[in-house]
């Protein structure tokens, strides 16, 4: 009898990437180019993982327009590409990532990735970080629908031929627990990026994690449970 597929699905801004200095960054100078006079962190993190122009639309004022907020999410594009040239610039995996990431794969994991980035942005991240080798499909806003809309989780399914119940959805927003849900898989909430635990647990994530030792523990009881014919995806 073979091993069924397992899936995990990571989001890369908060969860693999600590992109947290660098966003709100370029959201601030995106903000004030646009006359608009900068924006606070505390409201900037809590677009991270939408698709750019949904993301500013939420942020700008109700009056702002879609023409400006495409102009919006222009700027603010231009402030990452900014940054990237300058000196010092950092993105740096998070501590652990990597350690799991190889785990996984050793283990017969699939890998794939669910992002509200563009992939020529998730490109750059994952050339800088020899990150491409660990995964199985990437997903992006460029294929369609961003989050919390299951389209990229399901065409990662898709692609990598695995049942539902047997993926996992890994990230640090409600989004992204909301898009795993909505897609029918489990979803692990970690607690280091962008979102507060209260807002990820809101979002029916179904465990949340502190650091990467609790989330290998949570991924090896989601791997002993596929093994033996659980349906972790029903789970409470």
């Amino acid at each position: 009898m073979s091993t069924p597929l397992k899936l995990a699905i990571w989001d890369v801004d908060g969860t693999i990437v600590d992109s947290r200095q660098v966003i709100q960054k370029a959201m601030d100078r995106a903000f004030r180019r646009a006359g608009l006079g900068g924006i606070d962190y505390d409201r900037t993190r809590t677009i991270v993982g939408l698709e750019l122009t949904e993301a500013v639309t939420r942020l700008a004022p109700p009056d702002f327009g879609p023409e400006r907020a495409v102009q919006l999410a222009g700027f603010y594009k231009e402030a990452f590409v900014e940054q990237r040239a300058e000196a010092g610039f950092e993105e740096p995996l998070y501590e652990g990532v990597r350690d799991t990431l190889e785990r996984l794969v050793e283990q017969g994991w699939l890998m794939g990735v669910a992002t509200g980035k563009a992939r020529r942005g998730l490109d750059i991240v994952f050339e800088h970080h020899d990150l491409h080798r660990y995964f199985d499909t990437l997903q992006t806003v460029d294929g369609g629908a961003g989050k919390p809309n299951p389209r990229m989780v399901l065409d990662a399914l898709r692609e990598t031929g695995t049942e539902a119940a047997h993926a996992v959805m890994i990230g640090d927003t409600g989004f992204d627990m909301a898009m795993g849900r909505n897609a029918g898989v489990h979803t692990l909430g970690v607690s280091w990026g962008f979102h507060t635990a209260d807002e990820i647990a809101d979002a029916g994530a179904h465990s949340i994690h502190d650091d990467f030792d609790a989330l290998d523990r949570a991924l090896d009881s989601f791997a002993e449970s596929v093994g033996t014919a659980a349906t972790p995806g029903e789970k409470a």
